[in-house]
């Protein structure tokens, strides 16, 4: 299966929201405070830091040719562990291994510490991150709920 992560680059953010719009609508179904807006679409992610902050990375997940998702990572730093910001790969890819295919290309893009989260409400993106990380690391990962009801894995690459 041919698929190629690909850093997106500051000219086409425009591409990125339009995709970032069927993200937040998978979203809609956990969190009830997201609404489109008057112009019938959902409020644009501020996306500034990924063209100016050399540890934050927006990245395109193709198919072949097709635009399939996103992955929004912050690199690891002095004080801070990789981390996967936003990861979405769309409904027709789900469940056939390219979701797991493309984090653990991710996992090995940026070595070191990680540490992973998802909303209380997200049993199903848990159960991904759940079995890529113990498929990944051989079972050799942590796990703990945060103060904001957040599941955090955490694991060294």
């Amino acid at each position: 299966m041919l698929i190629n992560i690909i850093k997106v680059k500051k000219e086409e953010e425009s591409i990125l929201h339009n995709l970032m719009q069927f993200y937040i609508y998978e979203f809609t179904k956990y969190l009830s405070d997201l609404k489109l807006g008057q112009s019938g679409t959902y409020h644009k992610f501020n996306l500034e830091k990924y063209w100016v902050n050399q540890n934050y990375h927006a990245l395109f997940i193709k198919h072949k040719d097709e635009l399939i998702g996103f992955a929004l990572i912050e690199s690891l730093t002095e004080t801070a562990s990789n981390q996967v910001e936003e990861f979405f790969i769309i409904k027709k890819y789900k469940g056939n291994g390219i979701g797991k295919k493309v984090a653990i290309e991710l996992f090995n893009m940026f070595p070191g510490k990680w540490s992973i989260s998802q909303i209380e409400k997200n049993e199903p993106a848990k159960a991904f991150w759940r079995n890529v990380i113990r498929s990944y690391t051989n079972g050799n990962f942590t796990e703990r709920i945060d103060e904001n009801k957040k599941t955090i894995q955490e694991f060294t690459v």
